[in-house]
């Protein structure tokens, strides 16, 4: 999963992992995030499947947003409260499937939340549309600053050459309170849909 542009929620709750996919190249000035609490996962997705029993016994991956401590909170308060609802991934690292369950924690490690997979496309960088760019929900959430960001962040973790990337549209699913909360912000703002907006929303 990918971020690039630093965000500012209001709810700055948290993200890590188990296999944590670490995103951003570290600078002196972030701090580490810290090796993923499997315990804290396991309970959360074990609250999960407690109210959802078809759900798959096996804990699914456990991924971080960003590569620092403030990041992976910041991002994990936009993804809670519905703001963010999409990243993106290089094709070569691997591809989730609609219905993928995924879990993310916090920057101290700790699981927060369950997420699902809604879409996956896979295809060149410059295919992102204005939605997309959007629904990642970071910076000033255009296409341009979109491309930007991810031309760098890429060529940075790929310098050998960037192939295709992953586009994926997610949601939150548990905790139920989180599920309820970005499902209504997505209804009454259009969270994947710019056009529909008045503006561009304030940044925390």
């Amino acid at each position: 999963m990918v971020t690039t542009p630093d965000n500012h929620p209001d709810d700055p709750a948290s993200l890590a992992g188990a296999n944590i996919v670490a995103l951003v190249p570290a600078t002196p000035e972030r701090t580490a995030l810290p090796e993923p609490d499997v315990a804290s996962a396991a309970r959360l997705w074990e609250e999960y499947r407690s109210a959802h029993p078809g759900v798959d016994r096996a804990l699914p991956p456990v991924e971080s947003f960003g590569d620092s401590t403030a990041m992976a909170d910041e991002l994990l308060g936009l993804v809670r409260r519905g703001v963010k609802t999409a990243t993106a991934s290089l094709a070569e690292e691997g591809a989730p499937a609609a219905g993928d369950h995924w879990i993310v924690c916090d920057g101290a490690g700790a699981a927060r939340a369950v997420l699902v997979t809604d879409e996956v496309r896979t295809g060149p960088l410059d295919s992102v549309d204005d939605a997309f760019a959007w629904a990642e929900g970071e910076g000033d959430r255009t296409r341009a600053s979109w491309l930007d960001g991810h031309r760098r962040y890429f060529s940075r973790v790929s310098p050998g050459g960037m192939g295709d990337v992953v586009f994926e549209r997610f949601r939150v699913v548990w905790p139920e309170a989180d599920a309820e909360r970005a499902a209504a912000f997505a209804r009454s703002v259009g969270a994947s849909r710019p056009e529909e907006l008045d503006g561009t929303p304030a940044r925390d």
